[in-house]
């Protein structure tokens, strides 16, 4: 296939470096030296996401890997799922889902044209599995939905390294309510650092439109002592706390699951995000991807 223009190669230690433009900025596919097909792909230098084609269930990085306990606690084992997904990357979670959940029906959501192009290019998609990719901002794409067709919204989605506003709010999330069905999940990526307004803005956010919630995350940033990523999990009906528990603590990077009054007690009377108060979330320090 044809490369952009934009696109070139540049040799690394053991395989070349795919480095191309994207509407978002300087992307880059480096090849992990431990894995023979597998890719990391950087926007501007950020980790964004980790592929192996070979083994599509393989979840490097550590959110991704929280999320992977969701999925997988989303229904029982091989159940196929109804999945959208708020931010594409290089479509690793999706990628997991068709490979763990077989005839799963999956929508990404990626408004970054070039980048959906490089990825579709460079790490392509298994054909039998049932993923649509739209390239439109990712609350538009939410809007096309129709109502209760979602299991599983999970919102990954990042612009320079940072959640843009309009995906942080109740309005937001009111879009992400009527797109699912009765008792489905909502999964959202968040990063934040100390002092953690941003995290406790969402979680009160997600409070104020779904009862039950959890967080996971490492305990050295809910304690505020770093900048990194946690996983709010939304639903109307209980979630599967105990079992959420017992993935996160025996993952090969450990996270502490909150739930209940102590979720309530760490927002620490934050107030729910609307669309005319929303700002984007922190930017990283520049520490953070060292």
């Amino acid at each position: 296939m044809a490369r952009s223009r934009n696109s070139r190669r540049e040799r690394g230690a053991d395989a070349a470096v795919v480095v191309e433009t994207v509407d978002g900025g300087l992307a880059q596919l480096v090849p992990d030296r431990d894995r023979t097909r597998a890719w990391t792909l950087l926007i501007d230098g950020a980790p964004q996401s980790h592929v192996d084609l070979d083994d599509p269930a393989f979840l490097s990085f550590e959110y991704q890997r929280r999320l992977g306990h969701v999925i997988d606690l989303a229904a029982p084992p091989g159940k196929p799922l109804r999945v959208v997904h708020l931010g594409g990357g290089a479509f690793t979670l999706a990628r997991y889902v068709a490979a763990t959940r077989p005839r799963s029906t999956q929508q990404i959501v990626e408004r970054d044209a070039r980048l959906v192009q490089l990825v579709r290019r460079e790490l392509p998609l298994d054909p039998a599995a049932r993923i649509r990719v739209r390239s439109v901002d990712a609350r538009e794409g939410l809007v096309r939905l129709p109502d209760g067709w979602a299991d599983l919204v999970i919102a990954d989605v990042f612009s320079g390294a940072r959640t843009p506003a309009h995906l942080t709010s109740t309005e937001f999330l009111d879009e992400v309510r009527r797109a699912l069905a009765p008792g489905g999940l909502y999964a959202a990526n968040l990063a934040d650092g100390p002092p953690l307004a941003h995290l406790r803005g969402q979680i009160a956010t997600a409070a104020a439109r779904f009862p039950e919630l959890a967080l996971v995350a490492d305990p050295t940033v809910l304690r505020g002592k770093r900048f990194g990523n946690a996983v709010l999990v939304a639903s109307d009906l209980p979630l599967p706390v105990a079992e959420l528990t017992r993935k996160a603590a025996c993952d090969p990077h450990p996270a502490r699951v909150e739930h209940g009054k102590p979720l309530t007690d760490f927002t620490g009377g934050a107030v729910p995000v609307t669309d005319a108060s929303a700002v984007a979330s922190p930017a990283p320090p520049p520490s953070a991807f060292r």
